[in-house]
């Protein structure tokens, strides 16, 4: 059975309806928190099979509001990378992974936004990425991946919305298993929040069964990809 190390930059943020889909499939998860008191970013040497970085509500990585634990998870980031381990960015997750890969970040405000991403090719996730998808993005700044990445979907305005490292590292600007209340809590639990968020709110509560029959295409291809379900002997 395999095992996933995710961080959490928030207590808000979460894998969402991600967590089912791994259960589903018996894939163990065990959330560490660096945000808490004494918690730290753990060292590569504990990291399981694989790696999971979380959004950031408010946080970011291109220096107006960055994250503490930023240079410790580029570190570990790249260190999975290097040791050919699968890795998973969400929001700023996404951003710590382009830092990691020799990409960069853009700096932007916090934005809340629930728009429509479009698959770039047929095959991205090996043929499992809807040709369409709603992208729930709760994030300050943005990810820009390395030249050598491979976009896998674009958002309305043409930027990468979901992209490919190698075979097994992927970055999401959105949350593919977001949910109204986690964007809630988010809200609620920092000083700074986005601006009206109220539309986008009933919007996202409104599209909770779009969000959820995507994720399902989005996960399968995810496993599939990253061969969190094969065994060693596959």
């Amino acid at each position: 059975m395999k095992q996933l190390t995710v961080i959490q930059h928030t207590s808000a943020d979460y894998l969402g309806l991600i967590e089912d889909h791994l259960e589903g499939r018996r894939i163990r998860f065990h959330y560490h928190r660096p945000f808490t008191e004494a918690g730290k970013v753990p060292p590569f040497e504990q990291i399981g099979d694989g790696l999971i970085l979380l959004g950031g509500g408010p946080w970011g990585s291109a220096g107006e509001r960055d994250v503490p634990t930023l240079a410790d998870e580029i570190a570990l980031a790249r260190n999975a990378f290097m040791h050919g381990l699968p890795i998973i960015g969400i929001g700023l997750g996404a951003q710590i992974i382009a830092l990691a890969c020799d990409g960069s970040v853009e700096a932007g405000p916090l934005e809340f936004t629930l728009r429509t991403a479009t698959r770039c090719e047929d095959d991205a996730l090996c043929g499992f990425m809807p040709e369409t998808y709603l992208n729930p993005v709760y994030m300050r700044d943005r990810p820009v991946p390395p030249d050598y990445a491979r976009i896998i979907s674009r958002d309305e305005a043409g930027r990468a919305a979901a992209f490919q490292i190698g075979e097994n590292i992927f970055g999401f600007t959105g949350h593919p298993g977001f949910k109204r209340a986690m964007a809630e809590d988010l809200i609620m639990e920092f000083e700074e929040g986005p601006e009206n968020p109220g539309a986008n709110l009933d919007a996202l509560g409104n599209a909770k069964h779009a969000v959820a029959d995507a994720l399902v295409p989005i996960m399968t291809g995810l496993v599939m990809a990253t061969k969190l379900m094969e065994t060693k002997d596959s």
